[in-house]
């Protein structure tokens, strides 16, 4: 175990480093300058100047990446050009919000995905079946944004059952952080359950179809057995490695939900550096997301030897 975690850690270097050239590249080939904004309305050219030596702004492209390169090694990701603030308080702040956001979205999936899954495999060519594909299909076919809009206004308006928008740390109230993140988790995850239910059906329905399937029946197995323990656990593979991309793209990726529910978000944050040119943001954060990726497929690795022990052996 602790051999595949260090070739992981190894292999995921040049990862990184490919990854932090073009984040510095792309970000530079942006239109507009974030030191025109800063300065305000009069532009003054000794501000303009200032500022750009104060960012080195002015300093070759190469000298900048590597000085950038030098402040990351240290744990310095720099220094927001908007708001002043070091970009790994901002990342403090909004981090922590995605992530809540992003666990219950995947928990609400698992719940519903992959035991319609299970379902709709076991039950072929039944009604089950029919209903599970249904469910599938509409959830991959409404927009997140169209169904939140319709959430808010039937059970925050109508019903007055949850707060409609806004976030509460759970650390202030942990009741209603959860209320005010089970609409927006819900959202999320409809998506999400409906990908997992399609994934699983057909990693159960080749499962089932194997040769230690038969086996196990033809030893009488009972059919519980047969489904839990022998087809789910080989079918989980594949499962497991969707999971894994499906929560990295929640924690990157949930910029439309926040901004329709009011949520402080890591993606909004993104999303606005952008817009801003802040330079050090976008670098710090999808960086973030960079390094997250790689943290959760060495979580899926480590997954795979535990689900399967001929990878353990190996």
């Amino acid at each position: 175990m602790f051999k595949l975690i260090l070739r992981r850690i190894i292999v995921a270097v040049p990862t990184l480093i490919l990854v932090s050239i073009i984040i510095f590249g792309l970000q530079k080939i942006l239109p507009g300058d974030p030191v025109l904004a800063m300065a305000g309305e009069e532009r003054d050219p000794a501000v303009l100047n200032f500022l750009r030596e104060k960012y080195r702004l002015n300093d070759p492209l190469h000298e900048q990446y590597f000085a950038w390169v030098q402040e990351v090694a240290k744990g310095n990701l720099g220094i927001s050009l908007r708001t002043d603030i070091p970009v790994t308080t901002l990342i403090a702040q909004k981090l922590p919000v995605t992530f809540q956001l992003a666990v219950m979205a995947m928990f609400f999936a698992l719940l519903v995905g992959i035991p319609l899954g299970i379902l709709a495999a076991v039950r072929k060519g039944t009604r089950v079946e029919f209903a599970a594909n249904l469910f599938a299909l509409s959830g991959m076919s409404i927009p997140n944004f169209w169904l939140g809009i319709i959430l808010i206004m039937i059970v925050s308006v109508w019903l007055g059952w949850l707060p409609a928008s806004g976030y509460v740390p759970p650390s202030t109230n942990f009741g209603l952080s959860v209320k005010t993140m089970l609409m927006p988790a819900v959202v999320l995850s409809t998506a999400l359950s409906a990908y997992l239910m399609r994934h699983t059906r057909s990693a159960m329905l080749e499962a089932l179809n194997a040769d230690y399937v038969r086996t196990a029946r033809a030893k009488g197995a009972s059919e519980k057995i047969v489904v839990l323990r022998h087809a789910l656990r080989n079918a989980l593979m594949p499962i497991v490695t969707l999971v894994t991309i499906l929560f990295g793209e929640l924690l990157a990726g949930a910029v439309l939900t926040e901004q329709i529910f009011g949520i402080p978000g890591f993606g909004k944050l993104l999303v606005d550096a952008v817009f801003n040119r802040d330079y050090a943001v976008v670098q710090g954060v999808v960086l973030c997301i960079a390094i997250g990726f790689i943290v959760l497929t060495l979580v899926a690795d480590i997954l795979y030897t535990l689900i399967n022990p001929r990878l353990r052996y190996a």
